[in-house]
C-alpha cells in the first residue's frame, strides 16, 4: 500500500498535487510520503506481535535527514554502514543507542565514532574485524557489544548484484566456521558477545528464502544463547516491493486480487511465516528493512525537455538522468513512469524514455508506452524512494536533486536543490597552475 493516486487527472502524493511541487521547486525532485512510511512501519511491527522486536531502518536505502527523524519518531533504530551514516543520524536529532553498525570494511575511526556515539551493537563480518574492534574499544576503555554476521549460504533468488547470503558473496562468516569465530570473540577482553546476525539479500519476492535462512541459523542461535549468553538474533532485511503495476498496488484489495503464485510478500505473510520459528528462541529479534520502508513511499519528478521523433523510434527526453536515478542503468530495473497530468483522450506514445547524460546507458525504459507528452510536462517515476537519492551523483557536472516530504496536505522542502557553487565548494585550483 502507498499514498500516491490520481485525483481527477492530477497525480497526488497524499493530498498534495505533484504538479504543484514540480512548479514550486523545479525538477528533478524526489517526493516522499510520510504517511506511507508510517503505514509500512506499523504493518511490519504488528506482524511481529508476540516477539520482542526492534526495527532498525537500513538507511543506505534513503538517508534524508527528515526521513531519519520521522523513523526515530516512529520508534525505529538504524542499520548503519558508515561513519557518515552515524553522523547523519545524530544530525537528524535521533539517537544511535538502538542502532547497529554493519559493513565489511569498518575503519578504526568509524569504530571509534560508533563506540563514542553509544551504538547498540556491531555486526561483525570477519575475524580481523573482531581484533580491530577489541583494539579500539581497549583504547577507549569501553566494552564493545558484537554479533557475528553468519552467512547461511541461502539463495535469495534476487538480482545478482544485491544477493548477500551465498557462500561466494563477500558478506559474513560461513556457518561452519561461525562456532570457532564466536569462541575467539569470547576471548577478547574488550568485546561482549551479544547476538547473531544474518542478511541474505535485497528485493526478495518470496518468503521461502527467509524461512530457509532462519531455519538454518535458529538452532545455532539457541546454542549461542546457552554457551555465550547471547540476547538477540538479527534476521536482516530484504522484503521486496512492487515496481510493476506500482500505482495500482496502492489500492485497497490489490494484493488479494493477485494470483497466489505471483503475489508479492506482505508484512503479514512475512510475520506469519517467521514468528513461529523465532518465538521459541526467547531472544530479542532485530530486523533491518530498508527498501520495504521507503521504496514505494517516494517518486522522482522529472520534466519533459523534448519529444524526438526518429526513424522507427521515438525518444522522450527528460531533465532527469541516471545521475539522479541510476537503478535502471545499474540493475536493469523497472520503474513505472506516469504522467503527472493524465489525459485519457491523448494518443498513446511508444518511446524510449531517456535522460540528458552523454551515454547510451542513460535510458530509463525502452519502447515504453505512455500518453503523448510535450515539452514542459511532468512525469513521475514510481517506487523511487529507495536507492534513488542516496545513489545520485554529479556526473556530467549536474547538481544533486531536491527532496520534498509530504504529510497529508502539508509539504516542505527537505533538501534544497544543489547549486553550482556547492558542487565545486570543495575543489581548488593549485597555486602552481595559476
Amino acid at each position: 500500500m502507498h499514498r500516491f493516486h490520481y485525483v481527477g487527472q492530477n497525480l497526488h502524493c497524499e493530498s498534495v498535487d505533484l504538479a504543484t511541487v514540480a512548479q514550486l521547486y523545479g525538477t528533478p525532485t524526489y517526493v516522499y510520503s510520510l504517511g506511507t512510511i508510517a503505514d509500512n512501519y506499523s504493518r511490519l511491527a504488528k506482524s511481529l506481535a508476540g516477539l520482542d522486536a526492534q526495527i532498525c531502518f537500513a538507511m543506505k536505502a534513503n538517508s534524508n535527514l527528515a526521513l531519519l527523524k520521522h523513523f526515530a519518531n516512529l520508534g525505529a533504530g538504524f542499520d548503519l554502514v558508515s561513519g557518515g551514516e552515524i553522523r547523519r543520524v545524530i544530525a537528524a536529532g535521533a539517537e544511535v543507542k538502538k542502532s547497529v553498525f554493519a559493513g565489511v570494511g569498518k575503519t578504526e575511526a568509524e569504530i571509534q565514532l560508533a563506540l563514542e556515539s553509544g551504538v547498540f551493537s556491531f555486526h561483525v563480518e570477519s575475524e580481523p574485524e573482531l581484533a580491530r574492534i577489541d583494539h579500539v574499544a581497549g583504547k577507549l576503555g569501553v566494552k564493545a557489544s558484537i554479533a557475528i554476521r553468519v552467512n547461511p549460504d541461502v539463495d535469495a533468488r534476487t538480482h545478482a548484484k544485491i544477493t548477500t547470503g551465498k557462500s561466494d558473496n563477500k558478506f559474513g562468516i560461513p556457518l561452519k566456521y561461525a562456532p570457532a569465530a564466536y569462541d575467539a570473540a569470547a576471548k577478547f577482553k574488550n568485546i561482549v558477545v551479544r547476538g547473531v546476525q544474518i542478511h541474505i539479500g535485497s528485493q526478495l519476492t518470496e518468503i521461502a528464502p527467509f524461512v530457509e535462512a532462519v531455519e538454518k541459523i535458529a538452532p545455532f542461535a539457541a546454542e549461542l544463547k546457552a554457551k555465550h549468553g547471547i540476547t538477540y538474533f538479527s534476521i536482516g532485511g530484504g522484503i521486496g516491493i512492487v515496481y510493476r503495476d506500482a500505482l495500482a498496488s496502492g489500492q485497497q484489495g490489490w494484493w488479494d486480487a493477485q494470483p497466489a503464485e505471483t503475489r508479492p510478500i506482505t508484512p503479514e505473510a512475512y510475520g506469519a511465516a517467521l514468528v513461529p520459528l523465532l518465538k521459541p528462541l526467547g531472544l530479542k529479534i532485530l530486523l533491518e528493512p530498508g527498501r520495504f520502508m521507503v521504496g514505494n513511499a517516494g517518486v522522482l519528478l522529472a520534466r519533459v525537455e523534448y519529444l524526438k521523433r526518429g526513424h522507427g523510434k521515438n525518444f522522450l527526453i527528460l531533465d532527469a538522468g541516471f545521475n539522479d536515478l541510476v537503478r535502471p542503468a545499474m540493475y536493469e530495473s523497472y520503474h513505472e513512469i506516469l504522467p503527472v497530468y493524465r489525459d485519457t483522450t491523448r494518443r498513446a506514445l511508444k518511446a524510449d524514455i531517456v535522460g540528458p547524460i552523454c551515454e547510451s546507458g542513460d535510458c530509463f525504459a525502452k519502447d515504453r508506452q505512455i500518453q503523448e507528452l510535450g515539452e514542459g510536462e511532468y512525469v513521475a517515476f514510481m517506487s523511487a524512494g529507495a536507492y534513488g537519492s542516496t545513489m545520485a551523483s554529479r556526473y556530467n557536472s549536474r547538481a544533486l536533486p531536491a527532496e520534498v516530504v509530504v504529510n497529508g496536505s502539508i509539504f516542505e522542502l527537505a533538501t534544497v536543490r544543489e547549486n553550482f557553487e556547492a558542487t565545486i565548494a570543495a575543489e581548488r585550483v593549485p597555486g602552481f597552475l595559476r
